[in-house]
Order: structure tokens, then C-alpha cells, then sequence
């Protein structure tokens, strides 16, 4: 489900469920939550780059596991997501995510809870969730963050996917690379040499501001989303995936 490779102090940490398109299922976030928690309390880890196996980056939260649930089993499971999510805005170890090939639905949403990321010029950027019937169950908040309420707004109606340029314009991403993972190694490295405390308090004085409210935006997103589920959209979306209507 993932792959963890030390590059001195910096630990790069890969999704890798190619078949799934990197897709978020309960056991991938889980092993993801209980690893970066033990590497922010590794004393030889300064920094930590998140990426994903190719194809892309992560093509969201795995359909295939939520069409074996009910409407609030699906809730439960982005909750889940949503609190690692969260979590990265908390640790006291810088996290970058090199973004390439395609960052999708909570793909989307999870790279942009990285501390900096990297885009791939052609990475295709995408919230199809308002497409499929429902607001995306978590996240936003973030998303508002690095892009403005007003951008965010446009972004989660997901009319039409942006590339990376216009990432990198909006500011859900920060940086364009040829490669994303190597330019994140480097962005991770040159923060791993920064003082450790100082980075840890930047950190710390920043996720109030970024994430203060995350935790009870998310919990109003996922009752909307719940709501959402019982539409006409929704019903047919769940149709066509198999999923419990």
C-alpha cells in the first residue's frame, strides 16, 4: 500500500497501489497515519516527501472499497481521511508532496495539505465530486487557504480540470518541476537543514491560521456530503459505480 524510502534525513513516503490509481482505501490511510506519526517523532527524520507511485499522484478515495458500504459507512471513512489529512497541518516535520500525473478528489485535497507542493506541469488537477452529486466530505478549509474562498469556491464545483500551471497560478500548488519527486527532494533537504525547532515553531504558529477551524468545517462538510448522497445525482453516481443507492 505504501513504500518508504530514507534518503538521509529526508523519508519519502509513496503510495503505491497502482491498480487502484493510488486510491485512498481504509487500509492505505490507515499504515499512511501510523507511519507519519512515527517518523514526526523520529529523531533522524528532518523532512518528509509524500508522492505517488505512477501512474499519478492519487486518484482519491478508492470507489471500489465504497461501493461494499452504506451512506454512513462513507461518511465514516472520510472522516477518517479527513483527521490524517488534518494531522499533516500538525506534525512538527515539514511534508512535501511531489505531484505528478494526477491528483484527483481527496488526491486533490490531500496534496494541497502538504506543507509545500510540487506540481508536474502536466499533472491534471480535479474535483469531480460536485460532478458526481456531493461536496467533497473534507478539506476545504485548506483548500481556502492556499487559493482564497472565492478560487476554492470554483475549484470544488469542478466544472473543467486545471494542469499544473494553473495550480501553480491559483496557489493550490506552489512550485512547477520537470520531475516533481526529485524537486521535492530538494525542497525537503534544504528544509532539513533549517534548525529543527525553528521549523517546528513556524510550523506550529501557522497550522492555527491554515487549519484552525479544519476540524469543524470538515465535520460540516461530511454531514453535508451525507445529505448530498440522497440526491438524484448521487443515486445515479452510485449506480453506475455499484455502489448501495
Amino acid at each position: 500500500m505504501i513504500k518508504e524510502d530514507r534518503r538521509g534525513s529526508v523519508c519519502v513516503i509513496e503510495i503505491d497501489r497502482p491498480r487502484r490509481r493510488n486510491a485512498l482505501d481504509h487500509a492505505t490511510v490507515a499504515a499512511m497515519r501510523v507511519r507519519f506519526m512515527a517518523l514526526d517523532s523520529d529523531p533522524d527524520v528532518a523532512a518528509v516527501v509524500l508522492s505517488g507511485t505512477p501512474p499519478g499522484f492519487c486518484a482519491g478515495s478508492d470507489l471500489k472499497e465504497l461501493a461494499t458500504l452504506d451512506r454512513d459507512g462513507m461518511a465514516e471513512h472520510e472522516a477518517e481521511t479527513a483527521a490524517f489529512a488534518r494531522a499533516l497541518s500538525f506534525m512538527s516535520k515539514p511534508v512535501v508532496a511531489a505531484v505528478s500525473g494526477f491528483a484527483l478528489g481527496g488526491g486533490f485535497i490531500l496534496a494541497a495539505s502538504c506543507d509545500v507542493v510540487i506540481s508536474e506541469a502536466a499533472t491534471r488537477w480535479h474535483l469531480p465530486e460536485v460532478t458526481n452529486g456531493w461536496i467533497p466530505p473534507w478539506g476545504l478549509t485548506v483548500l481556502s487557504a492556499r487559493c482564497g474562498p472565492v478560487a476554492a469556491r470554483r475549484l470544488t464545483w469542478g466544472a473543467r480540470p486545471i494542469d499544473g500551471l494553473e495550480a501553480v497560478r491559483l496557489g493550490v500548488a506552489d512550485t512547477l518541476a520537470e520531475h516533481a519527486l526529485d524537486a521535492a527532494m530538494a525542497e525537503a533537504e534544504a528544509l532539513a537543514k533549517l534548525p529543527a525547532e525553528a521549523v517546528a515553531s513556524t510550523k506550529r504558529f501557522f497550522a492555527r491560521q491554515i487549519m484552525g477551524a479544519g476540524e469543524a468545517d470538515d465535520m460540516e462538510a461530511n454531514r453535508l456530503f451525507a445529505e448530498d448522497c440522497r440526491g438524484a445525482a448521487a443515486t445515479a453516481t452510485f449506480q453506475r459505480f455499484g455502489m448501495r443507492a
